[in-house]
């Protein structure tokens, strides 16, 4: 496999897209094939700008580990566990114009903390066929078909921890240390793609994913239970192979967002890197699939990017979902500023279906620039009142460059504490040059309002030129923190991450 070049294997993408070949096999996916790339000519900017791989975004170049770390403050003694999170960070690039953020070799950085300690620190690459041939270390095992260091999500799972991608990858099982121990496929029971946004549904114990594929034409629902194997695959038929990067999920339904992002085989064959095209063509759809069995009811709307979902619950004869949009049209390949480029800011909006009278309907819950929402993982899938989300000046920086420089007021840093009921927010604001990733939230230990917890987020210090884990009381939400753990280097700008509770 690693005698491919990008360009072989997209074209071979390309091909079987445009013949329509459908299976539950996998052909090479452009994750496998970006990791194999070759640079393509012309694909620079002609300002020779790389904002995803400057400033907050720039890779780490070493794994570093450290143990007793420094804390400002107080950690909570009921927070027993590891805070990771994942993002890409290439490994020894070759050239620039061969690379894109969203196509880096995957790195989980972690804090582990027990007795209200700081006890380590710890960044590995996700150990890919690719990356441990770049380390000089040899694979352990066969080389799975689509293989690629997952860089999206990292989540734990019946007592393991897993490193997430989407189109093809397998997950990346990894030890509580972060160390690689093997590709996982839920038992032997998963072929084909998987996704980086899982839905867990608590009271159910059912995992579930919605993975699209380039050479599909449809998607698949799968449906893992609560033995951890699959134990449902559900194809919907869908045109142009679209990119489906993230869905929701309710008591009753699964909730497909048709994106007018697509497949295009004819930049494939060309060498592009990220093969996917806003595509005016395609029709912008969400779908209904019943939890229970049966067929996907669509509702089409106004195009948006669909970025990220919240959460989304049912009421009554209504489906609630809540989510980040971008405003269309949106570059997923980015136009030659080394990741994806948008035409506005990421607001939090809402899509109310009315099922019965086969009607949806959208509204602006807040248009402050946004990103990565989360909830209280209790309450996936069912009607939550307090939601979390991040902004990152640097991000819109970057999202934006391409359309000029965007309006002072995007140059700031926080978080946000959403009071869905009330319809109101709450803001955590960070120093400029202090950028701030994903919130997550756990639980305080015999909580029981539900932001009765506390809020992880890797925040850059820029006086130090490293990064602090930022603890806050989410019900002294502008409070000062509860405690900054000082760690021994810098967390670029990346994805998503978990509590990964001690068992």
């Amino acid at each position: 496999m690693a005698s491919h070049t990008r360009r072989r294997l997209l074209k071979g993408a390309a091909v079987a897209a445009a013949g329509s070949v459908v299976g539950s096999g996998l052909g090479p996916g452009f994750f496998t094939a970006a990791a194999h790339a070759a640079p393509a000519a012309g694909k620079s900017d002609a300002t020779g700008a790389t904002p995803y791989l400057e400033g907050a975004f720039a890779p780490v170049t070493e794994e570093l580990t450290a143990f007793g770390l420094e804390v400002t403050g107080r950690i909570p003694h009921d927070l027993d566990g590891r805070y990771l999170r994942n993002g890409p960070n290439p490994l020894r690039l070759a050239d620039v114009r061969a690379h894109h953020w969203m196509l880096g070799d995957g790195m989980v950085h972690g804090v582990r903390l027990r007795g209200g300690h700081a006890e380590w620190y710890r960044n590995r690459w996700v150990r890919s066929s690719q990356v441990t041939a770049k380390l000089g270390e040899t694979y352990p095992g066969q080389v799975p078909p689509d293989d690629f260091a997952c860089n999206t999500h990292v989540i734990p799972y019946k007592g393991r921890i897993l490193a997430l991608q989407e189109s093809g990858p397998l997950p990346y099982e990894l030890d509580g240390e972060l160390n690689t121990v093997r590709p996982y496929d839920f038992h032997s029971t998963l072929t084909g793609a998987f996704t980086a946004h899982t839905k867990y549904d608590a009271v159910a114990d059912e995992l579930h994913a919605i993975a699209y594929y380039p050479t599909w034409d449809h998607v698949r629902h799968i449906m893992i239970d609560r033995t951890g194997r699959v134990v449902r695959t559900t194809r919907i038929p869908v045109a142009d192979a679209p990119m489906m990067h993230d869905f929701a999920l309710t008591e009753k339904y699964v909730v497909i967002v048709d994106v007018p992002i697509t497949f295009d085989g004819a930049a494939a064959q060309a060498g592009a890197i990220v093969p996917y095209v806003w595509n005016d063509r395609h029709s912008m759809r969400v779908g209904l699939l019943p939890r229970t069995g049966g067929t996907t009811r669509w509702f089409e709307i106004d195009p948006v990017y669909y970025s990220h979902t919240l959460n989304a619950y049912d009421e009554g004869d209504t489906v609630v979902l809540e989510y980040i949009g971008f405003p269309a049209p949106f570059y997923a390949a980015g136009r030659g500023m080394g990741g994806p480029s948008a035409t506005g800011s990421p607001t939090l909006d809402r899509w109310t279906v009315d099922v019965r009278a086969g009607r949806l309907r959208s509204s602006r819950l807040d248009d402050r620039p946004q990103e990565f929402p989360r909830i209280n993982e209790a309450l996936v899938s069912r009607r939550h009142r307090y939601a979390y989300t991040a902004s990152a000046a640097e991000m819109w920086r970057a999202y934006e460059t391409a359309d000029g420089v965007p309006p002072d007021e995007k140059f700031s840093n926080y978080l946000v504490k959403h009071d869905m009921l009330r319809g109101s927010g709450q803001i955590h604001r960070f120093p400029r040059g202090a950028a701030v990733s994903e919130p997550v939230f756990v639980p305080r230990r015999g909580a029981r309002d539900e932001d009765d917890g506390y809020l992880l987020s890797y925040v850059n210090d820029p006086d130090r030129g490293a990064t602090d884990m930022v603890i806050l009381s989410a019900q002294d939400f502008t409070g000062h923190p509860l405690a900054r753990v000082h760690l021994p280097g810098r967390v670029p700008l990346g994805f998503h991450g978990s509590w990964v509770a001690d068992a």
